[in-house]
């Protein structure tokens, strides 16, 4: 018997069907059993595993598109399908929605906090290089005419959650995954 299981993301105008068929879920979670280099003894991220999952809409394979109503970022694929992860988003305040391109890609990237972040948060560093610590996580994905980042986190317990100044949070291990999938020009649609 095949199950199908639906999901609309409002605005969004994304159809995703999953079916009862065995999806790649299993497969990434024994790839990533055992914590990212440099992150063991940090806490799990709570978000439910990423997923290849069937796609039914009109952007090209290579395009990243951001539901920030659902939390899920979605890889298209070719084949009509999408990779789906969880992620964090913009807290009240600092949503945003647009169509942006990656500039750049950065692994383990050193942070400077931008000078409106540092106004609401006098307390944070100038300057923090890569590394666990590191907000930015293990990869980051910078979009071109913003400030903001598609990046992992030090916090992988915010995944799902609404609590960023704008960037798309990723665990730290799905944002390696879709680093690995993206070369700089990749299409972002932002959706709210």
């Amino acid at each position: 018997m095949r199950r199908h299981i639906l999901a609309v993301a409002g605005a969004a105008g994304l159809l995703l069907a999953a079916t009862g068929a065995p999806s790649r879920a299993y497969e990434y979670q024994q790839i990533f059993s055992e914590p990212l280099a440099g992150m063991e003894g940090r806490p799990r991220a709570v978000a439910p595993p990423r997923e290849v999952v069937a796609y039914n809409g009109r952007y090209a394979p290579g395009t990243i598109v951001i539901s920030t109503e659902e939390r899920h970022l979605y890889y298209i694929l070719p084949g009509n399908q999408a990779v789906k992860y969880g992620i964090g988003v913009g807290r009240p305040g600092f949503e945003w929605s647009g169509s942006r391109r990656v500039a750049m890609k950065r692994e383990w990237p050193s942070w400077t906090p931008p000078s409106q972040m540092l106004r609401r948060r006098p307390d944070l560093p100038r300057f923090m290089p890569g590394g666990p610590e590191n907000p930015l996580g293990a990869r980051a994905m910078y979009l071109g005419g913003t400030l903001y980042r598609i990046h992992g986190s030090n916090e992988p317990q915010t995944i799902g959650q609404a609590v960023s100044s704008g960037c798309i949070r990723m665990t730290n291990e799905d944002v390696v995954d879709l680093y690995d999938r993206v070369k700089v020009g990749t299409r972002v649609v932002v959706l709210r």
